[in-house]
């Protein structure tokens, strides 16, 4: 789950995004990722705001996204991507990618950024149906 999903979920957004997310949370398995959750966290404006989404987040599945091997498969895909013609914004985005794609996760996100990615690098995302 990018925090793109996470953002537009606390803040009321309604999209199919975060309508696949409120099915998620009551029926599938959820890894919260620790560049993810630093994302979602920085946004908020009050400490009640993060208090809360903090409880919710917690109870979720918590894995470690980065280390060695994925930080040198990052760059290898970050040099891929510029090679193909795409510079990527931002760096997180193909560490968040990498980490999926080497542990064979599905990435739900509302990122465009993530779209050559998954032409260029072959990351799994959920698609709207």
């Amino acid at each position: 789950m990018d925090s793109s999903v996470w953002i537009d979920y606390f803040n009321g957004t309604k999209n199919w995004q975060t309508d696949r997310l409120d099915t998620l949370l009551d029926q599938e398995f959820i890894l919260m990722g620790d560049l993810i959750l630093a994302e979602v966290l920085q946004g908020f404006k009050t400490e009640s705001m993060v208090q809360k989404a903090q409880a919710l987040l917690s109870q979720l599945t918590f894995e470690p996204m980065m280390g060695k091997e994925i930080a040198i498969q990052a760059a290898k895909n970050y040099r891929l991507l510029r090679s193909s013609g795409i510079t990527p914004r931002k760096t997180i985005d193909v560490w968040i990618a990498t980490f999926c794609i080497q542990n064979k996760h599905t990435l739900l996100n509302r990122d465009r950024d993530f779209e050559p990615m998954r032409k260029i690098l072959r990351l799994e995302v959920c698609l709207e149906h």
